[in-house]
């Protein structure tokens, strides 16, 4: 009885390995080639589901169907103004052709690898035909917000482009995929993710940078201290004009009322005698304000008109 189970066994396990070897499954995102010997048989086998093959001697190769992501490494390249720069670049691809894919590359990490160069070389080429500001500027027709203050400057205006970035990066487009296409793949999208100054000339570029926004602010300042000597010109010449104009008032008003105080000093003093002494009294204590001061020493005769009123001050009243 256990000799009947070891061969049942020796023949049902070479027969379990046999059926695995014959049968696979593809999936959806998928398809498949089937080699012989190491070269294609048959047709390439596009849709999922239980396939059958000649176990042992047939081998599966599984070719991706979905888009898939190629992402490049930052190099270093000139622009056509001779600034170096790092441009860091990524694209979108599919496999257009599974037979010519796998006769010229076989798996996707030689793919990337071709992909690398021909996207790097069109990269360097494309770059190396334009100007760095085609490389940066989106579009041709772009206008974008100019600061006020730097645009009465005359700093900060756009140069005219003639293509644009993206217009450079459909000709990067347009001359990798002839290339790609003799290894089946079609490239559907190529883009520059990052654009910036190589290391070597960034710091050169920073203090230009400076150098130019130093002008500016230099620029700024003489206007204002040009207004600000403008204003205070203004002021002054203002300043003189209403000091005249109320100097001249004031004389004016003066002269009014020294008139009319002459007039009642003269009344005053034509009406009568005793109207004329007070008018002198007055007149004479006006004096004595003006000319005597706690500091004053006056040396006088007797027969000083001042002597005598100020001597007549002390002596009793009849």
């Amino acid at each position: 009885m256990n000799r009947g189970i070891y061969i049942a066994l020796a023949i049902l396990f070479p027969s379990l390995i046999v059926v695995y070897e014959a049968f696979y499954t593809v999936n959806e995102t998928e398809q498949v080639i089937i080699t012989q010997f190491g070269k294609p048989v048959g047709n390439i086998v596009e849709e999922a589901g239980l396939k059958l093959k000649i176990p042992f001697i047939q081998e599966v190769n599984r070719i991706e169907k979905r888009i898939l992501l190629w992402d490049g490494s930052a190099n270093d390249m000139p622009t056509k103004d001779k600034l170096y720069i790092t441009v860091d670049t990524f694209g979108r691809w599919r496999i257009k052709d599974p037979l010519q894919y796998f006769l010229r590359l076989r798996d996707e990490r030689s793919a990337q690898s071709r992909l690398e160069d021909i996207l790097g070389s069109e990269t360097r080429n494309a770059v190396a035909k334009h100007e760095l500001i085609e490389i940066v500027r989106s579009t041709k027709g772009r206008s974008p917000a100019i600061d006020p203050l730097l645009k009465k400057a005359d700093v900060g205006k756009l140069l005219p482009i003639t293509r644009g970035r993206r217009q450079i990066e459909e000709d990067i487009l347009a001359a990798a995929s002839v290339k790609l296409s003799e290894f089946g793949i079609e490239l559907l999208d190529i883009r520059f993710k990052r654009i910036n100054y190589n290391e070597s000339v960034r710091q050169k570029i920073y203090a230009r940078m400076i150098s130019e926004r130093q002008q500016i602010a230099e620029r700024f300042r003489s206007e204002g201290a040009g207004e600000a000597a403008k204003i205070i010109g203004n002021k002054e010449r203002d300043l003189q004009r209403i000091e005249s104009e109320a100097y001249r008032e004031i004389q004016s008003i003066q002269g009014v009322a020294d008139a009319k105080a002459t007039d009642i000093y003269s009344a005053a003093y034509n009406r009568s005698q005793a109207a004329r002494e007070l008018y002198d009294l007055v007149k004479t204590l006006e004096t004595y304000k003006k000319v005597i001061d706690p500091s004053t020493t006056l040396v006088l005769t007797t027969e000083s008109e001042l002597y005598r009123l100020m001597n007549g001050v002390n002596q009793p009243r009849k």
